[in-house]
């Protein structure tokens, strides 16, 4: 007898500011899982396109303010879902300690360059991208880690890496390490929530 038959599934939150493109990929890995299930998305963006995202997916979204985000972390919320473990993609608000004593271990993040370098407040999106070319890096990459109280801090789980090419722009740099987000991302997370497969 498969004994994940009758094991709960894992519930995701996902947390996204924006276009929510890893996000989809996220929520695609996981659709036909048993073993796995995305049960909300936490935005603080009424404008996102995350929200549409989601939309299509079907799963319920909560919009969140920074003031109860930091006073609360939204713990009931979640406990209302069910949320096992939170995953950031593309969240743009720094986690509250409350939220990461209540999920500690269980919150990771994605970050477009490998950390430590090019990682803290403010490094986001283009800053980042610009910030590699600016140095003369020969590579970047994505950096998968848990998340505890600082910016881009929690230990590290995954790395990759692309070049850098001759006459790189931070557009260019973005597709790449776009690709390489899409690719890793929800493979990472299902070895971390359901080490045996989905």
């Amino acid at each position: 007898m498969d004994k994940f038959a009758t094991a709960p599934p894992v519930h995701l939150a996902i947390f996204a500011s924006g276009a929510g493109t890893n996000a989809k990929k996220i929520m695609e890995h996981f659709e036909r899982s048993d073993r796995v299930r995305v049960a909300l998305v936490v935005c603080n963006n009424p404008q996102a396109g995350v929200l549409r995202v989601a939309a299509e997916a079907q799963i319920p979204v909560l919009l969140i303010s920074r003031k109860i985000f930091n006073e609360t972390g939204y713990l009931q919320e979640l406990e209302r879902y069910h949320i096992d473990f939170v995953v950031l993609a593309g969240f743009l608000w720094k986690v509250p300690p409350v939220l990461v004593e209540a999920y500690w271990g269980r919150i990771v993040n994605i970050h477009p360059a490998l950390l430590p370098r090019y990682g803290g407040k403010g490094m986001y999106g283009d800053s980042v991208h610009e910030a590699v070319l600016r140095a003369g890096e020969k590579e970047s990459g994505i950096t998968i880690h848990y998340v505890d109280e600082l910016y881009d801090h929690g230990a590290v789980i995954f790395q990759a890496t692309c070049a850098i090419a001759a006459g790189e722009t931070p557009a260019t740099l973005a597709a790449k390490i776009h690709a390489l987000e899409h690719r890793h991302y929800p493979e990472e997370i299902e070895k971390i929530v359901a080490p045996g497969g989905i």
